[in-house]
């Protein structure tokens, strides 16, 4: 019996939840499994499946349906990581430059042996929101793995800039072109 078991592999880091208690059921993913074929044109749209025993016809009893619209969620980016602590530029001392490490979705992204792991996305794009709580009080927007939030936008969202002993929550989202906004990394930055 497996007793280091893997989890949150390939971007599914938001779906863990609290660990699974001794002896619950586990699910083997294995070569067995395969994905839906669906097209990417088709995502939103609904579909109407009927679910049951191969050997037997889909009118079958035991054939369940199933409607469902797929959303492309395998194919949204990832979380980015490493929110790093941010840095004050030196153009204006109390401008922050936050920064970040995106991740892909691309299989090579693995490799030990890249300096960065490739971009599988069209164009680089990333928003980051600054919260308040719950609310969104800015977000900003970026083309690189990193963002500056000026000394101005601060004294706008907090009434000055942000100091020692303070505290930042974030939420970095990298975009896709194609379907938008991917899972997002929540931080909270201390200065």
């Amino acid at each position: 019996m497996p007793t280091r078991l893997l989890r949150g592999q390939r971007g599914t880091e938001y779906a863990m939840g609290t660990p699974a208690p001794a002896g619950a059921r586990v699910v083997v993913l294995d070569t067995a499994l395969s994905s839906l074929p669906i097209a990417e044109a088709d995502l939103g749209l609904p579909w109407n499946w009927r679910i049951g025993p191969a050997a037997r016809a889909v009118s079958d009893a035991s054939y369940a349906a199933l409607g469902f619209a797929p959303s492309g969620r395998g194919l949204v980016p990832f979380a980015p990581v490493h929110a790093e602590q941010p840095w004050r530029t030196a153009r204006n001392t109390g401008d922050l430059t936050i920064r970040w490490t995106r991740r892909s979705r691309a299989l090579v992204a693995d490799a030990w042996e890249q300096v960065e792991v490739p971009l599988a996305e069209d164009l680089e794009s990333y928003d980051v929101q600054i919260l308040d709580g719950a609310a969104i009080k800015r977000t900003l927007t970026s083309s690189t793995t990193s963002v500056l939030y000026a000394a101005a936008q601060q004294t706008t969202d907090w009434g000055a800039p942000l100091g020692p002993g303070q505290t930042l929550a974030i939420r970095i989202f990298q975009l896709s072109n194609r379907l938008g906004r991917g899972t997002p990394a929540a931080v909270t930055l201390q200065f």
